[in-house]
C-alpha cells in the first residue's frame, strides 16, 4: 500500500518541505539584513541568536515531516559527553543532502550552532544561499588543478576564506562542520578515486587542517560523526520523501582534539600532512564502525 501512495506522499511532504524552509528561511535571511545595516554590537548578538533559534526550528520541523510520512526509526549513539557551551569540529561522511537536516536536527539540543563549509554554487539554491550567509557560513570557491596554473594567485584563496571566517568563530561557542570527502558518496565516486575505503571517499585535509591550526586552542573536542541509511542506501533523499524512509542512523564519536591542533600554519605542507595522516587513521577507524553498523 506505501509503494503504490509513494507519489502522493511525495507531492504531498516535498511542498511541506519547501515550505518549511521558505518559512525558516526567510526570516533568517530578514533578520540578517536586518543585521547588516546595524551597527550595534548588542543588537546584532541577539540577532545572531535568534537567526540561530530559526535554524533550529527548521531542523525540528523538517524531522517533524521525516517522521510524520516515513515508517522510519532514528538509531542516535553519542560515544562520549556533549555541551552547549563549548566548540566542537565535527567531521563527517556526506551522503545526502539530508545529511544537512539531521545535523542541524542533532545539534538543536545537544551543541551549539553548526556552521557549515559549503560549496559555492549553494549560494544561488532559493532560501539555502542567502540563508547561509546570513548565518555567516563559509562559501568555499574550489579550482581545478588546471585552472590554478593558468591562475596561480588564486591558489589558497580558500584557506584565506576559511580564516576569515574563523576569527568570527572565536567569540561565541560554535560547531564547524567539514564533510572532509568534498562531496557526496555515491558508487560511482567511489570507483573514479579508486577509495582504499568500503564505504567512504578519500578525505581531504586541507580545510580541517586550516581550521584547526586557526581555532585549535577553541575546540573542546572532534566529532565523528557517522550518517547511514542502512535500507535506503542508493537514494536517501528520494526515499524519505516518497515515505519509504525505514532507518537512519547518527553514530557520534567524541574524539581529543589532534596535539598540533592551534599550532601557527607557517608551514602549510608539513601541518597538511600531519593532520592528512591523522584524518586517513580516523577514516579507517570510520570506515570499520560504519561496516560493523551496517551488519547489525
Amino acid at each position: 500500500m506505501r509503494m503504490l501512495l509513494s507519489p502522493f506522499i511525495f507531492i504531498i511532504h516535498t511542498c511541506l518541505q519547501i515550505l518549511n524552509l521558505a518559512l525558516w528561511g526567510g526570516l533568517i535571511i530578514l533578520f540578517g539584513l536586518i543585521k547588516l545595516v546595524l551597527p550595534v554590537k548588542a543588537i546584532r548578538t541577539v540577532l545572531q541568536a535568534l537567526m540561530h533559534f530559526f535554524m533550529f526550528c527548521f531542523g525540528k520541523c523538517s524531522v517533524f515531516f521525516i517522521q510524520l510520512f516515513n515508517p522510519v526509526s532514528f538509531d542516535i549513539r553519542i560515544d562520549g559527553t556533549l555541551s552547549k557551551e563549548h566548540w566542537y569540529l565535527i567531521i563527517a561522511n556526506h551522503l545526502s543532502y539530508l545529511d544537512i537536516i539531521l545535523l542541524i536536527e542533532f545539534a538543536a539540543t545537544r551543541i551549539p550552532a553548526p556552521k557549515f563549509f559549503l560549496k559555492q554554487e549553494l549560494i544561488w539554491m532559493p532560501f539555502v544561499g542567502l540563508g547561509a550567509w546570513a548565518l555567516d557560513m563559509p562559501f568555499m570557491r574550489r579550482y581545478s588543478r588546471a585552472y590554478l596554473q593558468k591562475h596561480p594567485e588564486r591558489k589558497g584563496k580558500d584557506l584565506e576564506t576559511t580564516r576569515a571566517y574563523c576569527e568570527k568563530f572565536k567569540t561565541t561557542p560554535t560547531t564547524v562542520i567539514n564533510f572532509v570527502e568534498g562531496t557526496r558518496f555515491t558508487p560511482e565516486k567511489h570507483r573514479m578515486k579508486a577509495s582504499p575505503f568500503r564505504h567512504l571517499l578519500p578525505p581531504k585535509a586541507g580545510g580541517v587542517a586550516f581550521t584547526l591550526a586557526v581555532m585549535g586552542d577553541l575546540f573542546t573536542n572532534v566529532l565523528d560523526i557517522s550518517l547511514l541509511y542502512p535500507d535506503n542506501a542508493d537514494h536517501p533523499m528520494l526515499a524519505m520523501l516518497s515515505g519509504q524512509m525505514k532507518r537512519i542512523v547518527v553514530d557520534v564519536n567524541v574524539l581529543s582534539v589532534p596535539d598540533r591542533a592551534g599550532d601557527e600554519p607557517a608551514a602549510d605542507d608539513d601541518m597538511r600532512q600531519y593532520f592528512q595522516s591523522w584524518l586517513n587513521t580516523h577514516w579507517t577507524n570510520k570506515d570499520a564502525r560504519i561496516a560493523q553498523l551496517l551488519e547489525q
